[in-house]
């Protein structure tokens, strides 16, 4: 039987040579990795993330749309929270102005927002939505107001928001164009409190937000007014001066203005800006 040749060991030994190069860039290889056996992230730092509280003091006709949108903000932003005071704009300025803590300002009015930033509390608000009027009518009282010449007949009960609110200048710009008088029974501190008149019998009809008059549903019947005698109104807002997490404040801000929110406003029955 033939012995083993130099030619032989010689393949024996590059065949050895070349399986120790093989575990030695292995053993290279593994050194990259963590004791875990995980192979390291990048040390690149990423966008500080949003975190924290904001108040938003929001229009009243605002309360199920900016309710919805704060609740996708969160999830969007998790570690985030966002929470509402709605009411009459013409009182969240003023309660602004007082120095209640705000981080976010969404008027229903410009003049109300003029009043925070003449005050200093307030800067740059952007216009987000316009809203227009429309008469809310209780479904059983539908056959006795079907425009707004109706709501100066003898007898018939109307609510009207408080001059001083955006809904109330609203109102009285109305009834001014169709020039019909009103004396109304009740007058509501904003646009929430007057609808609930209306849908609890209180009244017949109000001159309300057509937005409200989406979100009541099947609880008010809405009369439509004619364009020539409609009136609107613009919504701004804005971070306020002293909030403590204006980082937060501006992402709700722009969240506002995103396709999102602007698509969810539009649904709702609010016109662009």
């Amino acid at each position: 039987m033939p012995t083993t040749g130099p030619t032989t060991r010689s393949c024996s030994r590059l065949v050895t040579l070349v399986a120790v190069g093989a575990l030695s860039a292995a053993c290279g290889s593994s050194s990259e990795k963590t004791s875990s056996g995980a192979t390291p992230t990048s040390t690149s730092k990423s966008p500080t993330a949003l975190s924290g509280t904001i108040t938003v003091f929001a229009a009243a006709s605002l309360s199920e749309t900016f309710t919805a949108l704060g609740h996708q903000f969160q999830a969007e932003h998790p570690g985030t929270r966002v929470t509402f005071s709605f009411g009459a704009s013409s009182a969240l300025a003023q309660q602004i102005i007082a120095g209640a803590p705000a981080d976010v300002f969404a008027s229903a009015s410009t003049k109300n927002m003029t009043q925070v930033t003449a005050a200093g509390d307030a800067q740059d608000p952007r216009t987000f939505a316009r809203n227009t009027a429309e008469i809310a009518v209780a479904p059983a009282d539908a056959s006795t107001v079907s425009n707004v010449t109706d709501l100066g007949k003898p007898g018939v009960k109307v609510a009207l928001c408080q001059p001083q609110v955006p809904c109330g200048v609203l109102a009285q710009q109305v009834l001014a164009k169709s020039q019909v008088t009103v004396k109304p029974v009740t007058q509501g501190l904003d646009v929430k409190t007057t609808l609930a008149y209306v849908t609890s019998g209180e009244v017949d009809a109000a001159i309300v937000y057509v937005t409200d008059v989406n979100a009541a549903g099947a609880k008010v019947k809405g009369v439509q007014i004619p364009p020539s005698d409609n009136a609107s109104t613009a919504y701004p807002l804005a971070s306020v001066t002293a909030s403590r997490n204006r980082a937060l404040a501006t992402a709700f801000e722009d969240f506002v203005l995103s396709p999102t929110g602007q698509g969810a406003l539009g649904k709702a029955g609010f016109q662009s800006p």
